[in-house]
């Protein structure tokens, strides 16, 4: 029997009683490991081998995680050192345990994600809590870090997952394949193989001498083992902002732009956000050192908006009464709502004055010291927009989301009253998540008030939204946890494989 060189090795290297795998073959004949998988899928098409084939995991620890097989976890850190603190009796600041654990850096907010979780205590409005019948020296993923370590496997799948979700840990899979003489292969082999010269490539040279007539061609096998490329692609989240964008353009809005760091004039006093609301502290805003304070603010447009904080605006209008000073509207904070676009537009700073009607928006990133959990991120994008128009109401509010929201599939809109310091009246969006089937909150808005429009010189109607592009991916996509799209825990796998929806 002649065969091809490869082939013909091959055989001579396998035996009719131990299965050899592609590597053993590999060494053995001298050939490339790729070589030797197309030549044995060959010869077992050619019924002279068998080919088996068997799926092997590796774990892999990543660097990370041996910093904290030294270290320990971020979140045994933080309880040890809100055990130390008292958390286990009474509520502790969070930012005094988080000083005391020596946490740092991305340590924090992973920290305060895995905290809760695990049932080390609770995180909420900046007050930690410990519980003192947690058990750290227990802790699952610490233990399965150790054992993987010491070179020890590791059963529970589940642990093994958040290991790779956390990016402490990375899973592979490969495809282990070994190779066995049959029956008719042993025969081939004592009737005796002979080698046959064959050609793998045709070339121009061969074209020109005629030689192609003369030679044997080894046969191409698509069947063998290619290597597989992820090709870059666009992130899904930014495929759906692109979408949203297309589809408020189509429906006659323009878009805004404007700065992510932003004076708090800008982002919470033209609001009509009192400067001691709770949300203006620094446990909801991340505020900037250097700059401290913006250069320049229109200083009418201050002294109105001043005057509307102390005095209200209008006949029966009665202002907050208290504290307000312009030391603090200069202060530059990350913007924790685009609307701060809004004020500037509306006001006229930006794009100079504007008639009604006018439509605008904008898909932008804001920041926010929130919790981490499924649905919240320290920073995500919202779609901030407003219609400016003579006699609008809440009907046409209404009216605009359900026309929106249908482009993409979302007809079962249900709407909830809501407080708003700036828009009254005010209600927030609520959409069915297409794989729990529980409402999950997508937006707010509302109509603005005479003390947000008087002191920007608007005198008709404005009605306003703020909606979470993360909850539309959520509705769109059926993903329960928006960490697995956005974010340093991201599944790489899933935004690659995950289709557009269109």
């Amino acid at each position: 029997m002649k065969l091809p060189e490869s082939q013909a090795a091959v055989l001579r290297a396998a035996s009719a009683n131990d299965a050899r795998s592609i590597d053993q073959l590999a060494d053995e004949t001298g050939h490339k490991p790729e070589t030797v998988t197309g030549a044995a899928f060959e010869l077992e098409s050619a019924g002279l081998v068998s080919v088996e084939e068997a799926t092997d995991e590796t774990v892999t620890l990543t660097d990370e995680a041996r910093e904290y097989l030294d270290d320990r976890l971020p979140e045994v850190r933080l309880y040890e050192a809100a055990m130390d603190a008292g958390a286990d009796a009474e509520t502790v600041q969070m930012g005094r345990v988080i000083g005391q654990s020596g946490l740092e850096g991305p340590q924090v907010d992973i920290a305060l994600s895995n905290y809760a979780r695990k049932g080390y205590g609770t995180i909420e409005s900046g007050e930690i809590t410990a519980d003192p019948d947690a058990d750290p020296e227990s802790d699952a993923e610490a233990d399965a870090l150790a054992a993987l370590d010491a070179a020890e496997s590791v059963e529970d799948d589940a642990v093994l997952e958040q290991l790779e979700r956390r990016g402490l840990a990375e899973l592979s899979e490969s495809t282990v394949r070994s190779v066995t003489l049959t029956d008719e292969g042993v025969t081939a082999m004592m009737e005796g193989v002979e080698t046959a010269e064959t050609v793998g490539q045709l070339t121009p040279e061969m074209l020109t001498s005629g030689e192609w007539r003369d030679v044997e061609f080894a046969e191409y096998n698509v069947e063998a083992d290619a290597e597989n490329i992820d090709g870059g692609k666009t992130h899904i989240l930014r495929q759906t902002a692109n979408r949203v964008k297309d589809t408020l353009v189509g429906m006659g809005f323009e878009e805004m732009e404007g700065p992510h760091a932003d004076a708090e004039f800008w982002i919470n006093d033209c609001l009509f956000m009192p400067q001691d609301h709770p949300a203006r502290t620094h446990w909801d805003q991340f505020a900037l050192e250097n700059p401290r304070e913006i250069g320049e603010l229109p200083d009418d447009l201050v002294a109105r908006v001043e005057d509307a904080h102390r005095n209200g605006v209008g006949e029966d209008g009665d202002g907050y009464h208290s504290p307000w000073t312009e030391e603090v509207a200069r202060g530059i904070d990350l913007r924790g709502h685009t609307t701060s676009l809004s004020m500037r537009y509306l006001s006229g700073h930006e794009v100079g004055e504007l008639e009604p009607p006018q439509r605008f928006f904008s898909v932008e990133k804001v920041y926010r010291n929130d919790t981490l959990d499924p649905t919240h991120l320290l920073e995500f994008y919202q779609i901030e927009g407003w219609v400016m128009a003579e006699d609008l109401s809440v009907r046409d509010l209404m009216g605009t989301f359900e026309e929106f929201y249908a482009q993409f599939g979302i007809t079962d809109i249900e709407f909830k009253p809501h407080y708003n310091p700036y828009t009254e009246p005010s209600f927030e969006l609520f959409g069915t998540h297409p794989t729990t089937g529980e409402m999950v909150e997508i937006g707010n808005s509302g109509m603005f008030r005479e003390e947000v429009l008087s002191p920007l010189g608007v005198e008709c109607d404005v009605m306003a939204w703020g909606l979470a592009l993360e909850r539309l991916l959520m509705l769109m996509y059926g993903f329960e946890d928006i960490r697995d799209v956005h974010g340093t825990l991201c599944d790489l796998e899933l935004l690659r494989e995950t289709e557009v929806l269109h």
